[in-house]
Formats: C-alpha cells, structure tokens, sequence
C-alpha cells in the first residue's frame, strides 16, 4: 500500500544515515518527507509548519525528544508521533507515550515496519471522527470499547478488547506477539509470556461463536493479521 502525496512527515532523527533511509524509503511510498537532525531545528519547524505525522528520535543534540513532543502538545493535539527508541530505554518509552506519543518503535527496526506503524497511525486520523471500527460483521466502539458482532454485544475481558481493537486498527497486516505485548500489556510482560497467546485463544473461539469464522488468522513467523472475510 502506498501513501498520500499530500501527506506530510517529518522525521527527526540525529543519525543522518538512518533519517536519510526512512526518508527514502518514505517517499518511495508516495509521502512528502522533511528531515531534521537535531530537537531544536525540529521544534522551530513545526512552529510554522504543519505534519500529518513526526517519526521522531529520542536521543537528540540540541533539545531531546520529549522535549520535543512536549512542546508541540502544547499547541497541537492532532499530529501524530512515533518515537523511536532503543530497546533497552523502556523508561524513555513510557515517557514518550505519557507525553503524547502515539505509538513508538524500538531500534533496531525494519523500514517495513516502520510503513506499517505508519499507516495504522494516519488510518486512525480518518476514523477519529467516526469512533467505530469495523471489519465485515465486527465492530468496536473506541469511546465506548465496547465490540458487538452481527450487532449483538460481545462480552470480552479488558485484554482480549485491547487485543481486538489493536488488531482492528491494524486490519491487512501481521501483529507480532511482542508487538501486540507492547500495545496491549505492561512493560512488565516480556516476550516468552504465554499471556498473549492465551488471551488470543480466548478471544478467537469468541468470535468464532459469533460470527460463524474466525476474522484472525496466525501467519508463522509473521503474527496475528484481522482479515474482514472467512
């Protein structure tokens, strides 16, 4: 899938090399890419411009991230974030999403990902105003988080709604388990749990009763992927 041409990202990341790699790959897809190597330069440009979307660094020269994030929230609500962190900073990645981040990914990253990060981030813009989300005969409410299917009411724990709505606002494309243990879970959960995959479990015969199939199929070696159809 590629993006929108009159979509605008910028990415701030001090590693020029990297911040030139997602740039090019970025606009390969069809986004209008802008690119900045330090917090303060950042900070200064998204003053006076506007972005559907900032792929922003943690560990930057001049003024860090969450500064930053933090100052643009101040004025702006509506752009998106993804930070990027380094694995072992899982402090600064619960600061990150406490400060506003919409979503973060962990270095080191495929730039495959990072366009599937994307564009679940820019498809949540468009459902903002309508909150439900929907997938053939399911559906959630994201102000309610309530899921109905065939439009009667599923009763669900709190993880199994986290890890439906996670699937749902990622339809088409592999979640892995340490993603959706990211997401849905604690930091506190690591990715030899079992947790997820029973939850999963639950969920799937769940939806399986309703609906007559189950929407979730496991790719091996890839994840869990939402599909509207049987």
């Amino acid at each position: 899938m590629s993006g929108r041409p009159d979509m605008r990202i910028l990415v701030v990341e001090d590693e020029k090399a990297l911040c030139d790699a997602i740039a090019r790959s970025l606009r390969h897809l069809a986004y209008s890419v802008d690119c900045r190597h330090d917090g303060r330069s950042a900070m200064d440009l998204l003053a006076i411009e506007t972005f559907d979307l900032v792929v922003l660094d943690l560990n930057l020269p001049g003024a860090d991230g969450i500064t930053v994030l933090e100052t643009l929230r101040e004025t702006d609500q509506d752009t998106k974030v993804l930070i990027l962190s380094a694995r072992s900073d899982i402090a600064d990645k619960v600061g990150g999403l406490d400060a506003g981040a919409n979503d973060y990914l962990t270095k080191p990253f495929h730039l495959e990902e990072l366009a599937a990060r994307i564009r679940s981030l820019t498809r949540r813009r468009f459902v903002q105003d309508n909150s439900v989300l929907t997938c053939g005969a399911l559906s959630f409410d994201t102000k309610s988080r309530k899921a109905s299917a065939n439009d009667l009411a599923l009763s669900l724990t709190r993880k199994e709604t986290g890890i439906l709505e996670y699937l749902m606002l990622n339809q088409g494309r592999p979640v892995s388990q340490e993603e959706l243990l990211e997401h849905v879970w604690d930091c506190s959960v690591n990715s030899f749990s079992n947790s997820a995959r029973v939850h999963m479990s639950a969920l799937r015969k769940k939806l399986r009763e309703a609906l007559g199939h189950d929407p979730i199929t496991n790719r091996i070696g890839q994840g869990y992927v939402m599909e509207g159809s049987e």
